[in-house]
């Protein structure tokens, strides 16, 4: 049976330090994979439908910046990005890959880990080596440093709700591209849609949340629908 790997939670992140060392271990162990990450056919091709004027930009909650490395120009990022890093003291941010460096320097031993590593970097690391790594501090003060991204528990950042709804007030529909949208912080965007009367296209394999309110809902894979999707419209959408 798989092991069910339990989110981070905010609140435990901020409170205990030896859950910090249990997350910065882990994704150390597992970041060289995240980092080899490419685009895939479907970010290139949202990539090309902004190019091309059919898209007003994409509202992920991803955080590989994969959107980005594909060629989209306006991407928010509802829940930040692993690329960087922030200090919870002094506010102060770092490259993510500049921390790696620091932090193999200070944890040698990780280099010849052997680990089981999900997509999103998340290595499965036994407890003694959890208890054994060395956290590296800000630079600029020496506090505690944070992934650029939203934990569970945590809120997502106004200017970034702001930003999403604008560029969805900009577009003539929504297209919600492989989301259950079981996470209020993407649903919020279809509701708004259909309180405002914007057509809401909902292309994912199953049930969503957004069903009520699509006026298109396409029971398929992402992939699979692109062609349909990358037909020439005169108005642009918004994809999320």
């Amino acid at each position: 049976m798989q092991r069910v790997r339990a989110p981070v939670q905010y609140q435990d992140f901020l409170r205990s330090e030896a859950r910090r060392r249990r997350y910065w271990a882990r994704s150390v162990a597992g970041f060289a994979r995240f980092a080899a990450a490419r685009p895939n056919p479907t970010h290139h091709a949202l990539a090309a439908l902004e190019a091309r004027g059919s898209l007003v930009g994409v509202i992920t909650q991803n955080v590989d910046r994969l959107h980005h490395a594909a060629g989209s120009r306006r991407v928010v990022e509802l829940h930040g990005a692993l690329a960087r890093v922030r200090c919870l003291g002094c506010g102060a941010y770092e490259a993510r890959d500049a921390l790696q460096g620091r932090l193999l320097a200070l944890n040698p031993w990780l280099r010849d880990v052997d680990a089981r590593v999900a997509p999103d970097g998340d290595a499965e690391l036994d407890a003694a080596a959890e208890a054994r790594f060395a956290v590296a501090p800000c630079l600029a003060c020496g506090g505690v440093l944070k992934p650029d991204v939203v934990f569970f528990g945590e809120n997502v950042p106004r200017h970034l709700v702001d930003a999403a709804f604008g560029m969805l007030d900009e577009a003539d529909a929504l297209v919600v591209l492989g989301s259950s949208l079981t996470v209020f912080s993407g649903f919020r965007f279809v509701r708004r849609a259909s309180e405002r009367g914007v057509p809401v296209a909902i292309v994912n394999r199953g049930v969503t949340r957004g069903d009520p309110h699509a006026s298109l809902k396409l029971d398929a894979g992402v992939a699979e629908a692109l062609d349909a999707l990358q037909a020439p419209r005169s108005e642009p959408s918004s994809f999320g």
